[in-house]
């Protein structure tokens, strides 16, 4: 067990970064929710740029991590496992940063409580990724708490598909504009797309874990 002591240590001094890139996430994620509450265009544009300039900076962030990995020392995880856990959270932003100018690309004539149902469970699974990354200071001792978010992230995963297939049908039978029902097709696909990215981070996370239990 005391590998675990050892994935984020100070030598390495990667976990506040990792720790920076989830707050990243959460806060895109919580502007995501924000713009699916208002049909107001100024509004979409304002949070589609505060997304946008989240998304950036998580790209700059992503670039120190791996420089970090490389000059690492204490690698009982290796590099390649920790930065798979870094891109897969830089393409959960990079979704919710795709399903922001989905809006701006579409402009539908309403959002649908559906949509809104989406962009919720997108943030919840945003904030137990940045739980499951606060425990990853001290593996050891936090395993339980980091498989029970990593539980979490599923669950709202198949929370999300269930969403999805419930509004694609809800369209289908209630929209009668064909150009309108794709855009709130697709707008909705890149919502649950998103929601799947989030569990290929859990997914990872389990991955290395029994990995390193095995040890």
């Amino acid at each position: 067990m005391n590998l675990f002591r050892k994935i984020f240590a100070k030598k390495i001094k990667v976990l506040p970064l990792y720790l920076k890139q989830a707050e990243y996430i959460k806060a895109a994620s919580a502007v995501l929710v924000r713009m699916m509450q208002t049909t107001d265009k100024d509004e979409w544009f304002n949070c589609e740029n505060k997304i946008k300039s989240y998304e950036v900076q998580a790209d700059d962030l992503l670039t120190l991590i791996y420089e970090e990995l490389n000059e690492g020392r204490l690698m009982a995880v290796s590099r390649s496992d920790l930065q798979t856990i870094a891109m897969t959270a830089d393409d959960f932003m990079d979704k919710i940063n795709s399903a922001a100018k989905s809006i701006l690309l579409y402009f539908p004539k309403r959002i649908d409580s559906h949509i809104e149902d989406l962009a919720n469970y997108i943030m919840s699974s945003a904030d137990a990724l940045g739980d499951m990354v606060g425990y990853m200071n001290d593996f050891c001792n936090n395993i339980d708490r980091i498989s029970a978010q990593c539980d979490r992230i599923t669950e709202l995963e198949h929370l999300a598909d269930e969403a999805y297939e419930e509004y694609v049908g809800y369209i289908f039978q209630n929209e009668s504009d064909p150009i309108e029902l794709m855009k709130y097709k697709n707008i909705a696909e890149v919502l649950e797309e998103t929601s799947d990215t989030a569990k290929r981070i859990s997914d990872t996370v389990r991955m290395i874990l029994l990995k390193y239990l095995d040890k």
